[in-house]
């Protein structure tokens, strides 16, 4: 199966080491690994934020340092950047779940996205939002719309964690891969040919009906390229079941002839 790249987190002038480390926690909390840092005010790296991070090292130990915000988005095809206040910026201004969906259902077409979370203090100007493609406002409450740093990226990577375990199960693995079409109605015309010998399809007019509820099943299976090998060997074990089976009931009943034919008396006086 295909492995999904998260989005990687850009945190733009970001001020305290400490929050930098809270960041990255909660980013190994669920399952984001691309920090990237643009212009921290005291530098990189600094011992602080690994101390804050509680183990959650890596992030940091793999952290990319920009100068400038346009240099660490130039590979993403996909931002959105996270405030409260929008500003000017004339952009579709969306929750983190509809992010989530969104960076999800791009990062599976095998886009690059990103997060972009503006510093402690002044947030994202517009010139940084400019660089993004949405908005994204956590819906807290008016009275008291102040978050820290690591609470916002937290918020977004529980949506984005969500979206991932929302998806459709994965059916299929490089082992097994899903059966084409031909190898599908191989094993119809298979099971079709030994029920028609069976007697199965009684009376003769339902037989069309009957194949369709059949298929039906196995359509709604999704059948793997093994799972029709298995089942093709199922119908084959069967039929030479029921050929044993006959084979053997032929050889009594020639047993018996033979017999009868030796002592034609004995047959007579049995009736």
């Amino acid at each position: 199966m295909t492995q999904l790249t998260p989005p990687c987190v850009i945190l733009n002038a970001p001020q305290l080491a400490e929050n930098i480390g809270a960041v990255a926690r909660v980013m190994a909390n669920f399952g984001l690994y691309d920090l990237r840092l643009v212009r921290p005010r005291d530098g990189w790296p600094q011992e602080r934020a690994w101390a804050s991070a509680s183990g959650a090292d890596w992030p940091l130990d793999n952290a990319k340092v920009f100068d400038r915000l346009e240099d660490a988005v130039a590979d993403l095809s996909l931002v959105y950047a996270t405030t409260a206040r929008p500003r000017e910026a004339r952009l579709p201004v969306i929750t983190p779940r509809q992010a989530a969906t969104e960076l999800f259902d791009a990062s599976n077409q095998g886009q690059a996205v990103g997060l972009l979370f503006g510093g402690e203090r002044a947030g994202l100007e517009t010139l940084d939002i400019a660089l993004c493609q949405a908005i994204v406002t956590i819906p807290i409450d008016p009275k008291f719309h102040s978050l820290n740093l690591a609470q916002a990226v937290a918020l977004n990577a529980y949506e984005w964690r969500m979206a991932l375990d929302d998806r459709p199960p994965a059916i299929f693995d490089e082992v097994s891969p899903p059966a084409d079409l031909a190898e599908v109605q191989g094993f119809y015309d298979h099971l079709e040919k030994e029920l028609d010998t069976s007697g199965f399809f009684f009376p003769p007019e339902k037989r069309p009906s009957m194949i369709r509820n059949l298929r039906a099943i196995y359509a709604r299976s999704r059948l793997s390229v093994q799972e029709v090998r298995t089942l093709r060997g199922v119908v084959t074990a069967l039929t030479r079941g029921r050929g044993q089976v006959l084979a053997r009931m032929a050889r009594a009943k020639a047993f018996e002839d033979k017999a009868q034919r030796a002592n034609p008396k004995q047959g007579k006086d049995d009736e």
